[in-house]
Formats: C-alpha cells, sequence, structure tokens
C-alpha cells in the first residue's frame, strides 16, 4: 500500500520536508514550550485558590503509575501513595543552584506540617546514572529528611522521566553538550512543587524557589485535607 503522503499533488510533500527539516527543537524552545503550558496550569489553580472552600481545586493531570527506588533502598510506587496527599518536584544532587533552593524550600514545608498531618515529599532524580541509592541517602540527610515521609527516588531514566513528564508535568531533559553554559548545566528541568490528591490527581503547581510561594502551597494543602475522600 502507498504511504497516504503520496497522494498529494506534485510538490506537497517536497514543501512539507522542507519546513520539518527547518524546524529545530532547542533546550530554549523547550523552556519557553514548558514555561507557557506550566504559566497556563498556575493561572487556572491560582484562581481557583482564590475562590471560597467550597469550590474545589481543578484536577490538572492524573499520576496513573510508577515504580521507583527511594533513598533508603525500598521500592516506591504509585500504591504506595495512594489515600495520601503528596508534594513532588525533580531535581539532581549535583545541580549547584536552583535545585538547593527547592530542596531547602521542602525541608521548610517538611517543618511547617509538622509530625500530625499525612502529607508525603517526593523528589525525583533527573540524573539517575549518578544519583543511586547512596548518593540519594547522603543529600536526604544533608536536608533533615524524615525517611519513610520524604522519599527521594531513583530508577530507569524513562521510568523517572515518564512520571516526570506524562503524569506530573514537570519539564526535565539533558542539555545538548554543545550548549552547556557550565560543567555543572547537565540538565533542564521545572523548579515547581507539584500537590497531588490522595487519588493521584494533580491539583496544584507552585514555584519551587521562591518562599512566597509556601504559603500558598500549604493552604491548598489544607484544603485537599479536608476534602472529603470518594
Amino acid at each position: 500500500m502507498k504511504p497516504p503522503f503520496r497522494s498529494r499533488p506534485p510538490g506537497v510533500a517536497g514543501n512539507v520536508a522542507r519546513r520539518s527539516r527547518a524546524f529545530v527543537v532547542t533546550p530554549f524552545l523547550v523552556r519557553v514550550i514548558f514555561g507557557l503550558i506550566v504559566c497556563g496550569l498556575c493561572l487556572v489553580f491560582l484562581i481557583a485558590l482564590t475562590q471560597s472552600d467550597r469550590q474545589p481545586l481543578p484536577v490538572l493531570s492524573r499520576v496513573t503509575g510508577f515504580q521507583l527506588t527511594n533513598q533508603v533502598g525500598q521500592g516506591v510506587g504509585a500504591r504506595d501513595l495512594t489515600g495520601r496527599v503528596w508534594v513532588a518536584d525533580i531535581i539532581f544532587t549535583r545541580c549547584p543552584g536552583p535545585c538547593v533552593q527547592m530542596t531547602r524550600q521542602l525541608a521548610e514545608v517538611q517543618a511547617e506540617l509538622g509530625p500530625d498531618r499525612p502529607v508525603k515529599l517526593v523528589s525525583l532524580t533527573a540524573d539517575p546514572g549518578f544519583d543511586t541509592v547512596e548518593v540519594l541517602r547522603q543529600y536526604a540527610e544533608r536536608f533533615g529528611a524524615q525517611p519513610g515521609r520524604w522519599h527521594f527516588l531513583t530508577g530507569r531514566k524513562a521510568d523517572l522521566y515518564d512520571l516526570a513528564i506524562k503524569q506530573l508535568l514537570l519539564a526535565v531533559g539533558e542539555t545538548d553538550p554543545a550548549q552547556r553554559t557550565d560543567a555543572a548545566d547537565l540538565f533542564i528541568h521545572s523548579t515547581k512543587f507539584v500537590l497531588v490528591d490522595a487519588q493521584g490527581g494533580v491539583r496544584g503547581v507552585f514555584e519551587g524557589t521562591e518562599p512566597e510561594s509556601r504559603p500558598q502551597l500549604l493552604e491548598a494543602i489544607r484544603r485537599l485535607l479536608a476534602e472529603k475522600q470518594p
């Protein structure tokens, strides 16, 4: 059977091919696209957050399943988080800048939640080739992560990126070696915190490097904890 494009008038396929070759996806373009998507989601969420408590927060995406390993070598999957509200981000331990800020912010969230609120924290690594269980254990201890409450997850790169991009709507990708600004410029990744409800619904997006966003995150957590479970 002939491919469908051969039924086009002469010259059409060639024009399409030339246009396709002219379109190049660069790291900058990836940042722009994901930035626009996340900004749109943030706007939707912030509008909902300013509404009455009777107005539920929107479901922006859904976690459908994953199986990874945390910093103490335990398997952690979607089923382990079912029934719990959780906050997720993506970092890598060799990151010299925003990852440290984000992890400090989550440490503050952990402290402000206190021991009684059934909320989990999840940090995915963008760099599983380097971020082994032992590396993540040392990193977690550096920031006072409570074992069993705050999971630093590693595993197969494809599984980590599937969870981050397709389910949590977090941008992540390797920086083109030709475009790296220094030796630590290894990955493009989101600096957002994502709030997930007890059924795996993504219900909020927050800037992870700004302390001003922490009260909004804590308020959204409070609202999700107050929701009636189905």
